[in-house]
C-alpha cells in the first residue's frame, strides 16, 4: 500500500456563510473514512499574534488594514509547522479561512492583491479551496449581535465577496451557493473531496 498524500482543504467565505459547520462535517466524514484529520480555524486566537488580532477587531488597538493583514498572515505562519507535520504524515488538514481571506479582505480595503499573495507564498498551499458564497445581507441577517467592525460594514463585505468570486475562477477552487440547506452544501463538498481521498 502506498503512503497517503496529505491534503489541505480550505473553506472560505463571508462570516456566517457556513464555513465552520461544513469544515466540522468534512472532518467527521474524513475520519469516518479512516484518514487522520485536523481542523484549524483562522484567525487562531489562542496564539500571541491571535490575541493581537482580536484586540484589533474589537477596537482595542488601532491598526491600519496593512498591519491587520500582516497579523493575519503571521498568525498562519505560527501554525505552519503544525500544518506541514500533518501533511507530511499523510493527514488531511481542513481550515476555516486561510490564504484567500487575506487577499479578499485586504483588496476590499484597497491593498494590493499581488503583495497579499506574495507574503503568503511560503505557507503550504491549498489542494482545494471551497468558497461558500452568500450575500452580505444574508451574512448580516444570520448574526445580528456582537458583530466585529468588518461584519458591520456591508459595503466592504460586498467588495470582499467580489474578491472571493474573482479568486474562485482559479484552478483548485470550488464555488458553492452557501445559502442552500446545510445538507445539500455538505453533499456537494463531499462529492468533490471524496475523489481526492
Amino acid at each position: 500500500m502506498s503512503a497517503l498524500t496529505g491534503l489541505l482543504i480550505v473553506f472560505e467565505g463571508l462570516d456566517q456563510s457556513g464555513k465552520q459547520t461544513q469544515a466540522e462535517r468534512l472532518k467527521a466524514e474524513v475520519e469516518r473514512r479512516g484518514r487522520t484529520c485536523v481542523l484549524l480555524d483562522f484567525p487562531s486566537y489562542e496564539t500571541p499574534i491571535g490575541r493581537e488580532i482580536r484586540a484589533g477587531l474589537q477596537g482595542d488597538r488601532e491598526y491600519g488594514p496593512d498591519v491587520m493583514q500582516l497579523l493575519y498572515v503571521a498568525n498562519r505562519y505560527e501554525k505552519k509547522p503544525e500544518i506541514e507535520t500533518q501533511l507530511a504524515a499523510g493527514g488531511v488538514v481542513v481550515c476555516d479561512r486561510y490564504l484567500a481571506s487575506t487577499v479578499a479582505y485586504g483588496e476590499a480595503q484597497g491593498l494590493d492583491g499581488g503583495w497579499l499573495r506574495e507574503i503568503q507564498r511560503y505557507l503550504p498551499q491549498p489542494d482545494l479551496t471551497i468558497l461558500l458564497d452568500i450575500a452580505p445581507e444574508a451574512a448580516a441577517g444570520r448574526k445580528r449581535a456582537n458583530r466585529d467592525r468588518y461584519e458591520r460594514d456591508l459595503a466592504m463585505l460586498s467588495r470582499v465577496r467580489d474578491s472571493y468570486r474573482a479568486q474562485a475562477k482559479s484552478p483548485a477552487w470550488l464555488q458553492l451557493d452557501g445559502q442552500r440547506p446545510k445538507d445539500v452544501v455538505a453533499g456537494d463538498v463531499l462529492s468533490v473531496v471524496a475523489r481526492m481521498l
